[in-house]
């Protein structure tokens, strides 16, 4: 076979496997992926390898496959082309020195939000998310706004199916809490983590949107609780509506 041939066989394979592990709300075994498309679990196993080294997938503990950051950091480029990392950079570095303290940048993967940019606080201490890492919905500012934008029976089908484990003592664990939180952050147009990712850590967060009014990334501000103010509020959800405009969102 020539080698042009070769190259459009691997990616198509490639195509197919990422399409069966999106098409899973849970991690897919390299058995069901190889029975879904077709492929050798050998030939599954080695592009998935190559996927997973480039961070298109990611790998569980349990030897799952399930989609990477490196697809939804992509996936945050709106339909016009934009990055959104790039159009959020400048207003995240105006938030920060505002408020002295630092913003982040998130997208949803599943049940979790992925850190995708930030910008950090100029001071000694301070907190500090890693880009790429993760967090669970119900423990986060902007996830709790994600979950409560989708409605109450998708609030409560996330609860069912994460089981709301505890990160601290703060941490939502019943859903009938959780879904109040959700119901009321999205009513407000903002939501606060009271401790409930780390304890001695605050957040305040709010939703990015895109032209067609559809979530897009999540904008928060974290800092050690005792510095955290409630008139940061304002500033957050303002900076949240700016890069939405420029992402060609007109609210009602």
């Amino acid at each position: 076979m020539p080698k042009g041939s070769s190259s459009i066989q691997v990616i198509e394979r490639l195509a197919r496997l990422l399409d069966v592990i999106a098409g899973h709300e849970d991690p897919v075994s390299l058995k069901i992926l190889s029975a879904e498309t077709g492929l050798h679990p050998s030939t599954a196993f080695r592009i998935l390898s190559s996927l997973a080294e480039q961070g298109f997938v990611e790998r569980t503990t349990r030897g799952n496959y399930q989609l990477g950051v490196k697809l939804m950091q992509l996936g945050s480029r709106v339909s016009s082309g934009v990055d959104i990392r790039k159009v959020a950079l400048p207003f995240m570095e105006k938030l920060r020195d505002q408020l002295g303290e630092t913003i982040n940048l998130t997208v949803r993967e599943d049940d979790e939000v992925v850190y995708i940019e930030r910008t950090l606080a100029k001071r000694m201490i301070r907190v500090e998310q890693v880009i790429g890492s993760r967090a669970p919905l119900h423990v986060t500012a902007v996830g709790k706004l994600m979950l409560g934008d989708q409605g109450e029976a998708a609030c409560r089908s996330y609860a069912k199916r994460s089981k709301l484990p505890a990160y601290t003592v703060n941490t939502h664990t019943k859903s009938t809490a959780l879904l109040q939180d959700c119901i009321t952050a999205t009513k407000h147009g903002y939501a606060l983590d009271n401790e409930e990712a780390e304890l001695g850590v605050g957040c305040i967060g709010t939703l990015i949107r895109d032209a067609s009014g559809h979530v897009v990334a999540g904008l928060s501000v974290s800092a050690p609780i005792e510095r955290r103010r409630s008139e940061w509020i304002a500033q957050v959800m303002e900076t949240g509506a700016q890069i939405s405009k420029q992402l060609g969102y007109h609210s009602a």
